[in-house]
């Protein structure tokens, strides 16, 4: 499950793709049963159990789906030990006003971002990548 390490070469490879599904991000007391389809992640938190649930299911969890978002999946093979990509996709986001919540899976990173700016978001890590790839060939 090695990944990749090298700032550099993740830039240059994050092939972005934006997944078709909305999803809503919400807390609830106990471990859904069943199973919702379809849980993108869970997070047990001192408080509740946070969820991540597509709209579809969000009513049968008791989640309000007054922000909806969209999830961007990195393609790149990142290492969970390599340093500096969050805060690279992160603050690039950030110049251009929109929010991002990102997630570490063991192959992929994974960026939730307000539906509203899903678009304008795919469009940025794009231009990003295509600037790290235009470097190196200099």
């Amino acid at each position: 499950m090695n990944g990749e390490c090298d700032l550099e070469k993740l830039v240059q490879n994050l092939a972005p793709i934006l997944r078709p599904d909305r999803y809503v991000i919400g807390s609830v007391d106990s471990w859904p049963d069943p199973l919702p389809e379809g849980l993108l992640a869970t997070i047990q938190e001192p408080e509740a159990l946070t969820v991540i649930a597509p709209v579809a299911e969000s009513g049968g969890l008791g989640l309000e789906p007054s922000a909806v978002f969209r999830c961007i999946r990195l393609n790149v093979h990142s290492s969970l030990q390599a340093v500096g990509l969050t805060a690279v996709i992160s603050t690039r986001l950030a110049r251009h006003g929109i929010s991002a919540n990102l997630l570490a899976g063991a192959y992929h990173d994974h960026l939730l971002v307000p539906e509203g700016d899903a678009e304008r978001a795919l469009r940025v890590l794009e231009e990003l990548s295509s600037e790290a790839e235009r470097v190196k060939l200099q």
